[in-house]
């Protein structure tokens, strides 16, 4: 892989963690546990649905299939890095990424992502010679290389870093409709 690839890559994971943590920044603790519809998740939830994909997205890549030679698509990253943070269609998470409040504070969440932030990409800094040869499977993407879920990641927080937005927003319209 070249140098400026891999750059572009940590670039990429650095910018979506600044991203999130720019959506959270400024919100109290009861602000993040308040949900702007009983259906829908709270910041907390987000953060920690980020946090828990991360560290899954990570036993992914430790746990990928090493492929005789690599596979680069540049046409699916670029389709990646659009169509994963675009929330105008709804995804419904898996069971196993769904919120069930592991934590009871908005800090412990966020040291939880930032510190699979730092492992994700620490692994890009390491790995970057063979991410192209790394092969898994992700549920909705299909198969992917080791790029392809890093620019996966990075999408993911950036698509809940906007629903945090949404929220805040609906929770302010909801307090100045009570006033």
């Amino acid at each position: 892989m070249a140098p400026k690839e891999r750059s572009e890559i940590v670039e990429n994971l650095e910018r979506s963690r600044h991203e999130f943590l720019a959506a959270v920044a400024g919100i109290t603790e009861a602000q993040a546990q308040e949900r702007p519809h009983p259906e829908r998740w709270s910041v907390l939830d987000c953060v920690e649905h980020v946090a828990t994909v991360e560290v899954r997205f990570q036993g992914w890549l430790e746990g990928a299939k090493k492929l005789d030679a690599p596979r680069v698509d540049k046409e699916k990253e670029a389709a990646l890095t659009t169509r994963v943070p675009d929330r105008s269609t709804r995804v419904k998470a898996p069971e196993a990424v769904v919120p069930s409040g592991r934590f009871t504070t908005l800090a412990q969440a966020l040291e939880e992502f930032n510190t699979g932030r730092t492992r994700s990409v620490q692994f890009a800094e390491e790995r970057s010679d063979d991410l192209y040869c790394l092969a898994a499977e992700h549920p909705r993407f299909g198969a992917v290389n080791g790029v392809e879920l890093l620019i996966i990641t990075a999408g993911h927080s950036r698509r809940h870093a906007e629903q945090i937005k949404e929220t805040r927003a609906a929770l302010r319209q909801s307090a100045s409709e009570q006033s």
